[in-house]
């Protein structure tokens, strides 16, 4: 790009992104070599490509455009013919109906012969952006193939709103006709074939856009025109059975959809907002059975510790953490393994999210009078063995999960605690004696899920010396003997088409497992802050969640960024 290597250079001082020193010793260099200095800061300097793009945009007064993190809109790319975006290098990533425009990235902004050329194709106003040429070339590959928005694309091009209004009743054909049915079916595949367990459509002022949680980080994948909003939604609350004409309230519905060999359930909810109801669909898969405790994470002496607590004829077991922290997954392996003809299992949820054959599965209804505490005074009488209570959050189900496992059950749930120690001073401050506590309680297992570094794109790289030291200090005791003597190479991912350009693909648990022995039972009963309970247990041999993150660090499956995200305390 013709730019002043001064006026570029001052914009990376102006945003601390490089030294005057540097910047003069860059500038020489780049008259010596005889190339442009965006070239050469590009090739031989450490400035991040996307700073360096981010201050040319600036400097010539032109939209910049970072592709990773714009969404697929597919009204835009239906305007451009693949093979045009390939022979151009542009990539169109938004439509605007207002202004009639389509916006493309380009590294060339100022080629005033593309916007004439497309604009005489169209019909439209063309408004160039810059963006990285590399990106460009991905983004053409990614829209382009990917299976989200072609057919999308072509059933925006069938769908006439004015049409709906008069055959009202097409909105109820089958999951594969209607434009409609046909868009709701694609974001659906997407998000099976995307490993998504959520997908967000979030209505805006002038859009629609659809997101979906991957590895529990939400994506937006796609952008649609606001005006089909509200078919969208009506096709969605129909196959969900809800009203489609009530919108004031939030509603709840379920229904099931076929891929290939894949059944999944969807778990619907809706929701008002300001622009429109926004609808989040969580995907619970039927098929594909529940992973073994091995593969959700747990190992050596954590899985050693889970397993003599589960054969125990009677207590309780908790499972801590925050929403979306994996406690379900976790409590539905325990129950696989336990799960012989020989033990009546009974479990109450809300909702029940996966079904196991040979457990009985109740799911709480408030509104019939079926809340956690009335189902487990009713379990009692079905002479269960084992007894799963989807959360205790109430003081009437504290005292009767207490009194369930006092009288020969084992009992397993849940707890919104950050870490295991934390468990004990919850349950008593939830209603708890705590001499029973210290009676019947056996472990308290917290837990949060990583992002696992991508298999196909995974590179190892030596970390800074202070990234050494953290993870000497973290481990402590529990560094491998051969740490000192050999370099350190910790794992990334370089990021591909399998993992969708972000170095990651699947999800681990970290896990920390508290054992509750006669030392922690005195602390109980005389109601020891859950510090002190902490540090008694870790004497004890307790692997902190940090701790378990960064062996697994080592271990090259997940990074020190991913356990530091989900479990810094």
């Amino acid at each position: 790009m013709n730019i002043s290597p001064k006026l570029l250079l001052n914009k990376l001082i102006e945003t601390g992104k490089v030294a005057q020193k540097e910047a003069d010793k860059y500038e020489v260099e780049s008259l010596k070599k005889n190339i442009d200095i965006d070239q050469y800061l590009y090739q031989y300097s450490d400035i991040p490509r996307i700073e360096i793009i981010k201050a040319l945009s600036e400097l010539q007064n032109v939209p910049y455009v970072d592709l990773e993190n714009s969404p697929v809109d597919s009204q835009a790319l239906g305007f451009i013919p693949e093979s045009i975006a390939r022979r151009y290098q542009v990539i169109p990533y938004r439509f605007d109906s207002a202004e009639d425009a389509v916006y493309l990235g380009t590294a060339d902004p100022f080629n005033n012969a593309i916007v004439d050329f497309l604009e005489k194709k169209t019909g439209k106003k063309i408004v160039l952006a810059l963006a990285e040429s590399d990106k460009i070339s991905r983004m053409i590959d990614v829209s382009y193939s990917q299976s989200l928005s072609p057919e999308v694309r072509d059933a925006l091009k069938e769908y006439s709103p004015v049409e709906r209004t008069k055959k009202n009743e097409n909105i109820g054909l089958s999951i594969s006709e209607a434009p409609i049915a046909k868009i709701v079916s694609t974001i659906l595949e997407f998000a099976i074939k995307s490993r998504a367990s959520d997908i967000h459509i979030e209505p805006e002022e002038n859009r629609t856009k659809v997101r979906y949680r991957i590895d529990g980080i939400l994506h937006e994948k796609l952008s649609l025109p606001k005006s089909i909003h509200e078919a969208l939604i009506s096709r969605i609350k129909i196959l969900s059975e809800m009203k489609i004409d009530e919108k004031r309230i939030p509603q709840d519905g379920r229904f099931s959809f076929n891929i290939q060999d894949e059944a999944v359930d969807l778990r619907v909810s809706t929701l008002p907002t300001v622009d429109g109801e926004k609808v989040v669909m969580r995907i619970l898969k039927k098929t594909g059975g529940i992973p073994p405790l091995v593969e959700l994470g747990l190992r050596g002496p954590q899985l050693k510790d889970i397993g003599e607590s589960i054969v125990k004829p009677y207590g309780i077991i908790l499972i801590t953490g925050p929403t979306g922290s994996g406690k379900t997954t976790t409590l539905y392996s325990i129950l696989s393994r336990l799960n012989k003809p020989s033990v009546n299992i009974m479990t109450l949820e809300d909702p029940v999210e996966y079904q196991i054959t040979g457990i009985n599965q109740v799911q709480i209804n408030p509104q019939a009078g079926l809340t956690f505490a009335n189902g487990l005074r009713a379990f009692l009488r079905q002479d269960p063995n084992i007894i799963l209570v989807g959360e205790i959050r109430d003081r009437e189900t504290t005292q009767l999960a207490t009194q369930a496992a006092l009288t020969g059950h084992l009992v397993f749930s849940t707890l919104h605690t950050n870490d295991s120690a934390t468990a004990i001073p919850r349950l008593i401050d939830l209603g708890a004696e705590s001499f029973l506590i210290a009676s019947v309680l056996t472990s308290v297992v917290a837990q949060r899920i990583c992002r696992k570094v991508c298999e196909y794109c995974k590179t190892f790289y030596e970390p800074l010396p202070q990234v050494r030291e953290n993870i000497k200090e973290v481990l402590g005791p529990l560094l491998p003997k051969s740490f000192d003597s050999k370099p350190l190479k910790l794992a990334k991912g370089e990021g591909c088409a399998q993992c969708n350009n972000t170095g990651y693909l699947g999800r681990i648990a970290i896990f920390e497992v508290l054992m509750v022995s006669a030392n922690i039972d005195k602390l109980i009963l005389k109601e020891a802050p859950a510090k002190e309970i902490e540090n008694q247990a870790r004497e004890e041999g307790l692997i902190m969640m940090k701790q378990d993150g960064y062996l697994k660090v080592l271990d090259g499956i997940t990074t020190i960024e991913e356990v530091l995200r989900v479990a810094e305390t």
